[in-house]
């Protein structure tokens, strides 16, 4: 098999329609998985990832989605190159899913379709979603779990199409040997349908501006963004910049015992490496981070949001493989972030959204207009399942649960959202109520309120669920014991909890990891994710955005007082008089 590239001299404005047709292809292709998908964790979270790929398996373009699942897909293009070698034809339909090789994690299942023109090699149409099930020891998601055999099913680059003829005996095989069939037939089918979809409009390209065009474009397009990114890392001073040092909970089997996460981000003129030497070793449950599919995109993520902030940016600057070129990652094998086959890596999202956080950490004092005060860094990633009565057939409802922003200068930190290198959508509650045998009874911000700063941190959300059956309960959460970091002055912020039948005589606090744990009917499940922390001087907040936090039950007078200096009289108006005295006295 050749793949040659051709080259060609390309126009400004030509250049840019492509690459406005690029985009516009990843995001069509999103729009039809998501809008096609059974799963709940696909249609309504959009926990996916689509795009076009070179050759080589190089990002040409990708949809807004999640960044895990996007960054991911040059890796797995790169595990179906190792088993598969030249064996990629027209008319391949290949199902990948192994974290060794490239996937984000077990779950991920990602469908790469081969693009032929004029019978040669030009490219991928790929996509990525996270599946309900995946026919591992545990329904939906696991911590605790002895290896990566035990996750579930893995395919090895397997063809579920060969050259044009399905393979029904495979077919059968994948989805009798999951716990959720029809779901996850129903999104496969979606994702083929978005990859068929990518290669034609990608064929159509080429038929309208020629294959020497369009690689000229596709190879401009990733020089340009790697010299942008690098042109904001020559910015910063050379140097070593490390991040406070952060604690994991525990591994979810080895309660108590704290995971360490060490951080530090090297400058040298336009490469930036960020090493996690000195992080913990490898654990024995799914406390881990595939390298390639989850630790490397994480990075990548946080980076380009630094740097290249979009909202801030006066051009239009692609995401594609060219931003990866600039940023190195040093991770020692058998750590955490770059386990030894066979450990198990199912369970990553909170350690990588931990990473991110730390590379902003690291930064803040060198970029301190570019980062913000610690985020929740978390996910409650949580999966309910139990057995349908009149079926005998399993229900698997996964659930992202969502986080909040520090502080940045300027703004306040971000309420009740997604957070860093996660992307996911909230889930309608009324369309899960419909679905499933859990109501719930609360979804609403934190009541503690905010971490105090010149520009607050984010409140993070409490959400209590009622159940109507016996369910088995796994989740992947953290941070119930290190608080994010506030900065430049700003307070720390709120760590996360599990109560299980809160106030009442069987109240329990739980773990943040747990794995198949018996949730009875009838029991009420409370979940609080993190407040992110504050960033600046909380004396140095306005007196008039003190009184808006009050107004909108962020904050309590006497608080007001107490930690930004703030007299409120009885009336709701700002006593000027009395706070300049009290900030005075503690200024001076």
């Amino acid at each position: 098999m050749t793949n040659k590239i051709l080259t060609t001299d390309i126009d400004p404005v030509t250049l840019g329609v492509i690459a406005g047709s690029f985009s516009a292809i990843a995001k069509e292709m999103a729009l039809v998985l998501y809008r096609m998908a059974y799963s709940s964790i696909i249609r309504e979270s959009e926990d996916l990832g689509a795009g076009l790929f070179d050759p080589d398996g190089n990002e040409l373009c990708e949809s807004d989605s999640t960044p895990m699942h996007i960054g991911s897909l040059p890796g797995y293009i790169q595990g179906v190159r190792h088993f598969l070698g030249d064996n990629i034809c027209d008319g391949d339909i290949i199902l990948h899913n192994n974290p060794y090789y490239g996937a984000s994690h077990t779950p991920d299942l990602a469908i790469i379709i081969p693009i032929f023109y004029e019978e040669e090699l030009v490219g991928f149409a790929a996509n990525t979603g996270h599946v309900l099930d995946a026919g591992g020891m545990s329904p939906g998601l696991m911590v605790d779990v002895v290896d990566v055999y035990a996750e579930g099913k893995h395919y090895n680059a397997v063809k579920l199409y060969s050259k044009g003829v399905k393979n029904e005996d495979m077919w059968r095989h994948i989805f009798e040997n999951v716990r959720t069939p029809k779901e996850n037939k129903g999104d496969v089918e979606a994702m083929i349908a978005s990859a068929k979809l990518g290669k034609k409009r990608y064929i159509e390209l080429l038929n309208r501006y020629g294959r020497k065009t369009i690689q000229a474009a596709e190879k401009r397009w990733m020089e340009y963004s790697e010299e942008m990114l690098r042109k904001e890392i020559e910015k910063i001073p050379d140097g070593v910049y490390k991040a406070p040092t952060g604690w994991l909970d525990d591994d979810g089997r080895n309660y108590g015992e704290r995971l360490r996460i060490e951080t530090s981000v090297k400058i040298e003129g336009s490469d930036l490496t960020v090493d996690l030497t000195g992080s913990s070793d490898q654990v024995e449950t799914a406390y881990n981070v595939p390298f390639s599919g989850s630790t490397l995109p994480a990075t990548y993520t946080i980076v380009r949001a630094i740097l290249l902030d979009e909202a801030n940016s006066d051009v239009f600057i692609p995401q594609n493989s060219g931003i990866f070129k600039p940023i190195k990652v040093v991770a020692p094998y058998g750590s955490i972030w770059n386990p030894k086959h066979p450990a198990s890596c199912t369970a990553r999202i909170n350690q990588v959204q931990r990473l991110a956080d730390q590379i902003n950490l690291a930064l803040s004092d060198v970029l301190p207009e570019k980062t913000t005060a610690g985020n929740s860094a978390h996910v409650h990633f949580n999966s309910y399942a139990g057995i349908k009565e009149e079926s005998g057939d399993y229900w698997v409802y996964i659930e992202v649960n969502e986080g909040s922003y520090g502080g940045r200068n300027g703004k306040d930190g971000l309420d009740s959202v997604d957070n860093l290198v996660a992307n996911t959508r909230n889930n309608p509650i009324e369309e899960l109520e419909m679905r499933l045998p859990m109501r719930c009874t609360r979804y609403e911000l934190r009541d503690e309120g905010a971490a105090a700063g010149k520009w607050r941190g984010g409140i993070g959300i409490i959400r209590t669920w009622e159940f109507l059956t016996d369910t088995l309960f796994t989740g992947e959460g953290d941070r119930h014991t290190d608080p994010p970091r506030g900065v430049f002055g700003g307070q720390d912020g709120l760590t996360g909890s599990m109560i299980l039948n809160p106030d009442t005589e069987r109240e329990q606090n739980l773990h943040a990891k747990l794995t198949n744990f018996k949730i009875r009917k009838g029991d009420i499940l409370e979940i609080r994710t993190p407040c992110a922390a504050g960033y600046g001087d909380p004396f140095e907040r306005s007196s008039e955005q003190v009184l808006e936090d009050i107004l909108d039950d962020y904050l309590t007078i006497e608080k007001a007082e107490k930690v930004y200096g703030v007299v409120i009289r009885e009336d709701l108006s700002v006593d000027l008089e009395k706070t300049s005295k009290i900030r005075e006295k503690v200024s001076s």
